[in-house]
């Protein structure tokens, strides 16, 4: 995949998470479930590997976060989310474990990394599954949002060229 496809494709990834987590997002306690996020994830780690997926989270929650429309807790639940599915997709092959990985890497390790982190920037010290079950719901829900758009894209041109660069 060329650069300019790359960045353009990643440019059109972030305005779809930043954008869908106005319309479809729900409260989980002190965190905020945006599962818009995970299926921009999913689908990332799949056409443009786990890197770009990486980055494609941190702006998405940079975003979110300067529009007021996220919490902190974008940065840990995502970025791990997409880095596993990017990974899982990678070794595998297999759409379905990308789905998986998000789900393990946001549900449970990002989850679990959040209560650190909230603890030193949010100044909340909630327990370790205090986080647990917004961001499975949230991982879960999205995962199966990005697994089905991406059974229903497998013939377009971006798809295509993703499975050329493997």
């Amino acid at each position: 995949m060329n650069r300019t496809l790359l960045l353009t494709t990643m440019a059109v990834f972030i305005a779809i998470g930043t954008l869908g987590s106005q319309f479809l997002w729900f409260p989980t306690g002190i965190a905020k479930a945006y599962p818009v996020q995970h299926a921009v994830n999913v689908m990332a780690a799949v056409t443009l590997g786990p890197v770009p997926a990486v980055i494609i989270a941190f702006m998405i929650g940079l975003l979110r976060n300067l529009l007021g429309l996220g919490t902190l807790l974008a940065f840990p639940g995502g970025m791990v989310g997409a880095l596993l599915a990017g990974y899982l997709y990678r070794w595998t092959n297999k759409r379905t474990l990308a789905g998986i990985g998000e789900m393990i890497g946001t549900g449970i390790l990002g989850s679990l990394l959040s209560v650190p982190y909230a603890k030193v920037l949010m100044g909340s010290s909630v327990g370790a599954f205090a986080f647990l079950p917004g961001f499975l719901v949230s991982s879960v829900t999205g995962a199966i949002i990005g697994l089905f758009i991406l059974s229903r894209i497998k013939n377009a041109p971006l798809m295509q060229q993703s499975a050329s660069n493997r």
